[in-house]
């Protein structure tokens, strides 16, 4: 469990680089890190300068914390997240989480690039997570609960805020952006999955499967923060075409739907 100490060295730090106080966080997946471009007076602070942060070594993920303002919205956003198949901890994964709670974040937007489960959808689809099946054998909680942090056994009946993503399913609409809702699985990674995997996935309820989001949804729902979840579909899962995955295909359709993801992140940030 994380502990308290290191979050507030953490936060110190940040705050004497910046006074920005942001109250929306987000984090970036694969291919989606170019938002943060898009942030006003931003200051970029490497991971490797936070004290107790990681570094990922995940292609197409910058390592830096964007600390900036779009609309008059103070923001957060890390280009690059940390993944449990690099060999960090989930301590060291959902990190981060903790110190945008200490900064002051009350909304978090955690976006992913993942495969497609479910048939119906095509690549380069967003999907609006409605809820996650955890498919690994661990939990980011597990270990002694810090009361300092939250209660000891958390309600996950409602991860992804309703709320929050009624304006999401708004904004889309208004601005002529389809947006596929669907369930998200966390899978370890760093294999794709087999064609069995993804038929078991499917049948448990499943339309989309990553290696990710899941541990920072949990942190962040455990810290009280608010949560929307939105995934970029970038290939269909191992077996529903007859085709090799490859990462450079996931980078390749974050690339194309770039723009769509900029004008959807940032109309809705500007509604919370």
């Amino acid at each position: 469990m994380h502990k308290t100490a290191d979050i507030l060295e953490s936060k110190s730090y940040v705050e004497s680089i910046t006074s920005i106080k942001p109250t929306v966080g987000i984090i970036l997946g694969s291919g989606l890190g170019p938002f943060a471009d898009t942030l006003e007076d931003a200051v970029h602070i490497p991971y490797s300068h936070i004290p107790h942060f990681a570094k990922s070594e995940a292609v197409g993920h910058s390592n830096e914390l964007v600390i900036g303002s779009i609309g008059g919205k103070n923001v957060v956003a890390m280009k690059g997240r940390f993944h449990y198949y690099e060999g960090f901890t989930l301590d060291q994964v959902t990190f981060p989480v903790r110190l945008m709670k200490a900064l002051g974040v009350e909304k978090l937007i955690i976006t992913n690039a993942c495969g497609a489960v479910n048939m119906d959808f095509n690549p380069g689809d967003l999907m609006l997570i409605t809820d996650h099946i955890n498919l690994i054998a661990n939990n980011p909680l597990i270990g002694p609960n810090n009361p300092d942090l939250g209660v000891r056994f958390l309600d996950v009946s409602e991860v992804y805020n309703k709320a929050l993503r009624n304006v999401v399913i708004d904004v889309a609409k208004e601005l002529d952006i389809s947006l596929r809702q669907g369930v998200y699985a966390w899978w370890t990674g760093p294999t794709y999955e087999t064609p069995a995997e993804i038929r078991m996935i499917r049948i448990l309820g499943a339309d989309a499967v990553g290696m990710s989001t899941v541990p920072e949804a949990i942190i962040a729902r455990h810290a009280g923060i608010e949560i929307v979840g939105i995934s970029c579909l970038t290939n269909m899962a191992c077996g529903i075409l007859d085709l090799p995955l490859s990462h450079e295909e996931v980078i390749e359709t974050a690339e194309k739907v770039k723009g769509q993801f900029l004008k959807l992140v940032t109309e809705v940030i500007l509604r919370f």
